[in-house]
This record gives structure tokens, C-alpha cells and sequence, in this order.
């Protein structure tokens, strides 16, 4: 037991960390459902994921490809008290997408915008200096049993950072194989 404890060292093996209340912004975008042509199905989406975790969705708006726009909605969700902001379409490496613009220009520092996970690798991932999360979504968290979002949401509602290299790490088994029967989060996917 001694040479264990020996090797162990003085840090513990392992810290379970609560999962925190957490008041959550979400920005919805995109010309189509800004305009009502395709209805909103990310919110619903959203709204379950979080409230598993215990957080609730406390501010929500829907916005056109206006990166200025999105600036300001996510500058507003933070001043009113947002835990988390998740920010939704645009997330693609089309040069018309304004999303990542937007985060970066809220004055969250970036630290990933992209994952080597799949569905899920155009996820972006930032921090504001007070260490709030400002995340922007792929499509695919909308439609897809299981993304990087499944991954990171436990880290995020536990106040625990998420780092570039810990998102590099995810690539080792970041391929949901779509199973019949999904298990998650007792499989391979993110580990």
C-alpha cells in the first residue's frame, strides 16, 4: 500500500465534480429560420440536452447571417447573466458563414474551431475572461444521436475547462458508429 501511495503522488486519482446550475443563452441562426421558411428544430434540441444536466435555456433568440447581430446577442446573453451561450448554424468552412466571426469578435478567446470528431468537427469552442463557455454548434447537434456536444456538455456544466489538446485527445475513438442500439456514453465514441 505504501509504495502505491508512493507512485500515486500527492495529487488525487481521480475528482468528481457536481454539475452546476447553469442559466444557458441560446442564439439561433440562419436567413431560413430568421425568415420562418424552415422552422426552428435546434432549440428542442437544445432544451433537452441542457435540462439533463439540470440547466435551463433563460434567454433564446433567432437572428439572420449577421455577424454584428450575433456579436451583440452574445454580448447581451453574457451582460444578463448567461452561464453558457451556444450558438447555433454557420458553423461550416463556408466563407459565408458568420458565426465563428461573431464568437471571436465577442471577445471570448477561442480555443478550438474544429474537433477531430465525427458528426461534430466544425464545433467551436471559447471562453470569456471570466471563464464562461461561448459555444457554436453544427448542424449535426440538431440531428445526430451523439456529437462532440455530448462530449464536452458534462465538462461544461461541471465548470471544468476544456482544453485544445483535451478536444485533440477526442480523435482517438471520435467516430460514432451510429450504432442500432445506442449506449452512450458506455461505448468507444470520444474515448
Amino acid at each position: 500500500m505504501e509504495k502505491a501511495k508512493i507512485a500515486a503522488g500527492s495529487q488525487p486519482l481521480l475528482n468528481v465534480l457536481p454539475f452546476q446550475p447553469k442559466k444557458v443563452g441560446v442564439i439561433i441562426t440562419g436567413s431560413e429560420v430568421y425568415s420562418r421558411r424552415v422552422q426552428d428544430s435546434f432549440t428542442p434540441v437544445l432544451t433537452e440536452k441542457f435540462a439533463a444536466f439540470g440547466a435551463a435555456i433563460t434567454q433564446h433568440v433567432v437572428l439572420d447571417d449577421d455577424n454584428e447581430k450575433i456579436t451583440a446577442a452574445i454580448k447581451e446573453m453574457l451582460a444578463g447573466g448567461a452561464d453558457i451561450v451556444a450558438c447555433t448554424g454557420g458553423m461550416s468552412v463556408d466563407p459565408d458563414d458568420r458565426t465563428p466571426l461573431a464568437i471571436k469578435n465577442s471577445g471570448a478567446k477561442v480555443v478550438s474551431y474544429g474537433a477531430p470528431v465525427l458528426p461534430g468537427s466544425m464545433f467551436l469552442l471559447a471562453y470569456t475572461a471570466d471563464g464562461r463557455p461561448v459555444v457554436g454548434l453544427p448542424g449535426c447537434v440538431m440531428y445526430a444521436g451523439r456529437t462532440i456536444f455530448d462530449l464536452v456538455l458534462p465538462s461544461l456544466m461541471a465548470d471544468a475547462p476544456i482544453s485544445a489538446e483535451r478536444l485533440a485527445r477526442y480523435g482517438q475513438g471520435g467516430l460514432c458508429l451510429d450504432c442500432p442500439e445506442c449506449t452512450f456514453p458506455n461505448c468507444a465514441f470520444g474515448k
